[in-house]
């Protein structure tokens, strides 16, 4: 039996926006701080401090044993690296995943986001990096696009994969869509019902119904697409040390449309190049 969607009511998407706002301003300061010969560790205790700041707790440190409030993956590094000594250098492609929760009404409302940087900015790196960052934060605002467009969850994957055949041509190389590591509902866990998979998939997908809030996540490589883990348990490279790059957003999926929680502008910016107006909670 597949678990059970939890649908959230106006007021508890409002406590989950508390949350997200915790994790955008985690973004902000790491933005910020990401320069050459910053150190992943400093990092992490950027997020560490903001965390504290707003009076939130982490939900990534601690979690099945993760030893960070952040996970920094550096160019071949897929998902869930570890903050190190490593030193950031210029053009290299760091996706910081951030989480976040807040204690409301005797219970714990999730927030999860990640955004990729370029040490230095985009003249500091190679056009691949600058392609490869450029087409996976588009892939997702596809993703989210179809939250609002679309009638199924299946339709994330399905505007994913048309942003990358649409661009390959262009690009005159197809990134490799990691299949390993989905988006997902979320909610009084970080981790809830339903999958959102970020590629075509067969088979009926649960319907988009008000009061689902989940978290769309493209994560695309350079190269191939296989991955493997380090002995760490946690740290996942490309076999092929190929670039990886991974853009997540949480939204909501509301009455009147779509928020997108940890975004500051509510999703506004991303969403009005796919003819999407962001719902603003009063």
């Amino acid at each position: 039996m597949k678990p059970k969607i939890d649908y959230k009511t106006r007021e508890q998407v409002a406590y989950m926006r508390e949350a997200g706002l915790v994790v955008a301003d985690i973004h902000a300061r790491l933005a910020e701080a990401c320069q050459p010969g910053v150190r992943l560790v400093d990092l992490d205790a950027i997020s560490e401090q903001t965390i504290k700041e707003h009076g939130a707790r982490s939900n990534f440190k601690g979690y099945y044993g993760y030893p960070a409030t952040v996970c920094i993956s550096v160019n071949d590094t897929v998902v869930h690296g570890i903050p190190d000594e490593y030193r950031l250098r210029e053009g290299d492609l760091v996706s910081f995943d951030c989480g976040a929760y807040v204690e409301r009404a005797g219970e714990q409302w999730h927030a999860d986001a990640c955004f990729t940087a370029i040490v230095g900015g985009a003249p500091a790196a190679s056009a691949d990096v600058r392609d490869l960052d450029a087409l996976t934060r588009r892939a997702m605002w596809a993703g989210i696009a179809a939250l609002a467009k679309g009638k199924r969850i299946g339709d994330v994957g399905e505007a994913v994969e048309d942003v990358i055949d649409e661009a390959t041509p262009v690009l005159g190389w197809q990134a490799g869509i990691v299949e390993e590591f989905i988006g997902h509902g979320i909610g009084r866990s970080m981790h809830e019902a339903p999958d959102v998979l970020n590629y075509r998939a067969h088979g009926r997908q649960p319907k988009l119904k008000p009061g689902m809030v989940v978290c769309v996540e493209p994560i695309l490589t350079r190269g191939s697409a296989d991955v493997t883990t380090l002995p760490d348990g946690w740290t996942v490279k490309t076999r092929d040390h190929s670039l990886a790059c991974h853009w997540e957003h949480e939204v909501a999926i509301l009455d009147d449309g779509i928020a997108v929680l940890t975004a500051p502008d509510w999703g506004a910016s991303g969403l009005a190049e796919w003819g999407v107006t962001a719902v603003v909670l009063d």
